[in-house]
């Protein structure tokens, strides 16, 4: 077997891979050898199948096997002995195509970007500021009255009162369609809050001015898409007597709403309040800090980048933002998009950075655990409600999908790394000053 150079030009290789006819023929003959004991044949002991049978019945199909095996391992030889390691999956193709014939060398024709050599960065010299933000009473007291509004009560209005919306009206209803009452289309002392959107469409807004006491007769139509078909696109009235009209009142905040959202007390529910707004500060105040390493980053390395790497995320880049902008296409009959300067600069930053921490995370052998990886199948599966087992199956069948899961957390991982390592100096700030900072990160 011989490897010969055609091109080294930057990161672009090219080489010749050369496999003699002879030893194609010998690796065939011992992918024969290795079969014989598990075979079995008509007039022949398991086992004991000649040889040259086995070729015969055989040797086609193991031939081609003994061709792949062949240039993988030569590939595999190469990228060890140089030390190179593909930006993408090299290209291969085969000399002489359909004009090769059995008894030939087989030469094949393998081009590939490399990935640059990419220098050292002493990140103990690293210095970033981390903004933090403590819970102010303000805030503690504004989620407070959130939640009192969400665990609101209904009180009944005075005597006469028109219904309004946001009110609640207990009503008595009996449905009809061409006059007959049909199955589940009555209820008594139901509790609609109006402006819910809890009814089918139409319906809520007929009670909105009844008063209690009153008789409303309201005429809608049900969805042509309604669950149940034998209603689906009916015509129906519903006689409906109003009971009662409450309005909304929050509720006391007081140790009884605290119980409510499973704390013991009013101060404990506080503290659960203050804790959960700095966590959510102290991950506002992380994006803040990784944009300000990944501009060090971006200053401190420069190296070449794989030409063909940069044009794919250039490609992604205007391609999403196309989208963005015209967020009523959503398949691909678009005009086609071709990338800017500007595009192909950020490109430029996401690819330097990216190989630039998946260097990192490789020398300090960070590695994204089983366990990582299932919690994050399970995060995304829940955008799909009672599709959980379906998009389980579909990741653990899709590599290109469990490196999209895998990539993020593996980056985190490596930040995370680097901001240990760093010099960092902390900075407490109000919130709205970490809203600017927020506000003003580009997307990467």
């Amino acid at each position: 077997m011989q490897v010969t150079e055609t091109l080294k030009d930057g990161l672009k290789r090219s080489y010749t891979i050369t496999v003699p006819a002879a030893d194609l023929d010998a690796k065939v003959n011992e992918k024969l050898v290795e079969a014989q004991p598990d075979v079995e044949m008509k007039g022949f002991r398991k086992g004991k199948v000649p040889i040259a049978i086995l070729r015969k019945q055989f040797g086609e199909r193991l031939f081609g096997d003994a061709m792949q095996d062949a240039i993988d391992d030569a590939m595999k030889t190469h990228f060890d002995a140089t030390g190179d390691r593909p930006a993408l999956q090299p290209k291969v193709e085969m000399q002489g195509g359909e004009t090769w014939k059995k008894g030939d060398d087989v030469i094949v024709e393998m081009s590939y970007e490399a990935l640059p050599e990419i220098p050292e960065v002493d990140l103990s010299k690293l210095k970033l500021e981390k903004l933090v933000v403590k819970a102010e009473d303000k805030a503690v007291t504004e989620a407070l009255e959130n939640l009192a509004k969400s665990a609101k009560n209904f009180e009944d209005r005075k005597k006469g009162a028109k219904a309004k919306d946001g009110d609640q009206v207990v009503i008595d209803f009996v449905g009809k369609i061409d006059g007959e009452a049909f199955e589940g289309g009555a209820g008594e002392d139901y509790p609609l809050e109006l402006g819910s959107g809890s009814f089918i469409p139409g319906f809520e807004e007929q009670l909105v001015g009844a008063k209690a006491g009153d008789e409303v007769a309201v005429k809608v139509s049900f969805p042509a898409e309604y669950g149940a078909k034998h209603l689906a696109g009916k015509e129906a009235v519903f006689d409906c007597t109003v009971k009662a009209v409450k309005e909304p009142k929050p509720a006391e905040i007081d140790d009884d709403l605290a119980k409510q959202f499973g704390a013991e007390s009013l101060e404990a529910l506080k503290g659960q309040i203050s804790e959960r707004l700095e966590a959510e500060y102290a991950g506002a105040a992380r994006q803040v800090m990784k944009r300000a390493l990944l501009d060090e980053l971006d200053k401190l390395v420069k190296f070449d980048l794989p030409p063909s790497l940069v044009e794919a995320e250039a490609g992604q880049i205007a391609h999403q933002l196309w989208h963005d902008e015209n967020p009523d296409h959503h398949d691909h009959d678009h005009p086609e998009i071709t990338p800017t300067d500007e595009h192909k600069s950020l490109a430029e930053r996401r690819v330097r950075l990216g190989l630039l921490l998946a260097e990192i995370g490789r020398k300090e052998k960070v590695e994204v655990t089983d366990a990582e990886m299932t919690q994050a199948v399970m995060n995304q599966a829940r955008q799909y409600p009672g599709q959980e087992r379906a998009f389980f199956e579909f990741v653990q069948k899709n590599p290109q999908m469990q490196q999209q899961l895998r990539a993020p957390i593996f980056e985190d991982k490596v930040v995370d790394l680097i901001f240990a390592g760093a010099e960092v100096t902390e900075k407490e700030v109000t919130k709205d000053k970490l809203q600017e900072a927020v506000e003003a990160l580009d997307e990467l």
